[in-house]
């Protein structure tokens, strides 16, 4: 009998691993918060169904492509797990979600109310030049309108996507930023040139072509509560480890 990779390895060969690489201890949080999960839910009466798992396991077999029985199997093979293994995964993910609704839904709305200002987003271009000079000449430039921000982005931005968009970077949130920055983002008018700024290897201009209000989206919904949930979780992390 040939074995598989993962029949050939020991347990306590896993664990020192991981000792090794510096991540059992991350690997033992993700553990006990699992059991967290678990017993919170189960003394809430909260269950998954065979249903939710098949229909979350279809959901990832269009995913990965995979269009057919031999090829998940083929699939989960090469990921060194049986379907078993598949099914109590896609179990645990589900339960941590309706967990985190559970305890957590009827906060989304109020945490959004008090901080409206993160969830606020700015249309933004970018223009990076190697030279602080160079910035400094376009910034003039764009300034007594000898050139616009898109032209001068569409010919000399270090970046070749950025070149392509004219600059475009997209629809990014306050906490995308470091504070600094975005302190200035957020106190400049719609088409200020702000900038240059220095980075390790370039000059950058940008500019906030639209400042975009926060609206309680389906994301926004699900980013709150994922971050309510992530930090009631670590809070009852700390009181197990308090305890041990």
């Amino acid at each position: 009998m040939i074995c598989s990779p993962a029949q050939s390895i020991q347990p306590e060969a896993i664990v020192d691993f991981l000792k090794r690489e510096i991540t059992l201890k991350d690997t033992y949080k993700r553990l006990i918060s699992q059991q967290i999960i678990s017993e919170t839910a189960k003394a809430k009466g909260i269950t998954i169904t065979a249903a939710e798992i098949q229909a979350e396991a279809d959901r990832q077999r269009h995913q990965q492509h995979l269009e057919s029985s031999t090829a998940t199997f083929s699939w989960l093979a090469e990921q060194l797990i049986t379907p078993e293994d598949w099914e109590a995964g896609i179990s645990d993910r589900l339960l941590a979600v309706k967990l985190a609704e559970s305890l957590f839904a009827h906060e989304v709305e109020k945490y959004f109310v008090e901080h409206r200002l993160k969830f606020e987003q700015v249309l933004l271009y970018q223009l990076a030049v190697p030279y602080l000079q160079f910035a400094q000449e376009l910034l003039y430039q764009i300034e007594e309108n000898e050139i616009s921000f898109y032209d001068a982005a569409h010919s000399y931005d270090l970046d070749e996507q950025r070149r392509l968009q004219c600059g475009y970077v997209g629809k990014l949130y306050q906490w995308s930023f470091n504070p600094e920055i975005a302190a200035i983002l957020l106190g400049a008018n719609p088409k200020d040139i702000i900038g240059p700024v220095q980075s390790e290897q370039s000059y950058t201009l940008l500019m906030v072509e639209e400042f975009i209000p926060g609206k309680l989206t389906p994301e926004i919904h699900t980013i709150i509560l994922d971050q309510l949930f992530q930090n009631w979780l670590d809070r009852e992390l700390q009181l197990r480890k308090e305890g041990w």
